[in-house]
């Protein structure tokens, strides 16, 4: 196991400006993950501090403290117009480090206070001890969890995310927070070619997530950017000589051919249609307001609402 570092910094904003995606707003708790996964697309965040994306994304991991803090003070703006915030684009904010930090859980209690909908994405299973943080959120403004499950198979998984939970164990915490009325999800990702893109694979993750639960199903192909690709080739090297060709060929590019990735998109789709998973993975905002007027209907009122 390689010694790991954990620098605390302080940071002057949380709150991203995102473009280009269904949220226009995110917040990454920490900089670097332990996973130590591979595939993983923001190893090049480590380049914004002039760090080494390729080996210390895993060992150098940054701590931003003073996140909740800093959070407060930007959704108390009159300017803030309380929409969606995805959690952990470019960290898993439920990463080991989060057990002692608390960091994640200090930035759902200020998006709870300020009645900001929120949209978590995450390979931990440390989510459900926030469970209390979610249900109030669920409650006063919205919140929407995607647990990450590449495959099931427990040999693949233990290679492709080394530190990760096994598969089994995100899938029932998925059905923990539906249980809980946490509208949850699976991520069905990355996809990866001749790994995991197999029709029969990519449907026995899609049956074991509705079996579990699960609201709605999303999915991502592998994409390969800077850093990114100088990992995952070595990983190839290292662990599937006989694809590195295929890869080669394959993305020439950041991201897989069109023609390849509306073919897992059909694949997808035919088996969600089949066992009759429909849902979204976002809400949009009248969806959400009907949610909450539910809650409101049936007089459950957190005692976090009587605090504002």
């Amino acid at each position: 196991m390689p010694d790991r570092q954990f620098p605390e910094i302080q940071v002057k904003s949380v709150l991203n400006r995102v473009e280009g995606m269904p949220f226009r707003w995110s917040i990454n708790p920490y900089r670097g993950c332990s996973h130590a996964c591979p595939f993983c697309f923001a190893r090049r965040t480590h380049w914004f501090l002039d760090e080494d994306g390729v080996n210390e994304w895993d060992t150098k991991v940054f701590v931003k403290v003073n996140a909740p803090d800093v959070l407060r003070l930007e959704l108390s703006r009159p300017t803030w117009k309380r929409e969606t915030v995805a959690l952990g684009t470019a960290t898993d904010p439920y990463q080991a480090i989060e057990g002692r930090y608390r960091i994640t859980r200090g930035i759902l209690e200020a998006l709870r206070d300020f009645r900001t909908p929120v949209s978590i994405i995450t390979r931990g299973p440390m989510i459900v001890r926030d469970l209390d943080v979610l249900q109030d959120l669920a409650r006063r403004a919205g919140v929407t969890v995607c647990i990450s499950v590449a495959t099931t198979d427990n040999r693949l998984a233990r290679q492709i995310e080394p530190t990760v939970a096994p598969p089994v164990q995100r899938l029932r915490t998925v059905a923990r927070l539906a249980a809980a009325g946490i509208r949850t999800g699976v991520m069905l990702a990355p996809i990866l070619p001749g790994l995991t893109d197999q029709p029969k694979h990519i449907e026995a993750v899609i049956r074991a997530a509705r079996y579990h639960g699960a609201h709605f199903i999303g999915h991502n192909v592998l994409h390969l950017g800077d850093v990114t690709k100088d990992v995952f080739n070595q990983f190839l090297r290292d662990q599937y000589p006989d694809l590195v060709r295929v890869y080669k060929t394959l993305y020439g590019k950041k991201y897989a051919p069109p023609d390849y990735r509306a073919a897992i998109l059909r694949i997808v789709s035919e088996v969600k249609d089949r066992l009759g998973i429909r849902e979204p993975r976002y809400v949009e905002s009248s969806q959400r307001d009907e949610q909450l007027a539910l809650f409101e209907r049936q007089n459950i009122t957190p005692p976090s609402s009587r605090r504002l």
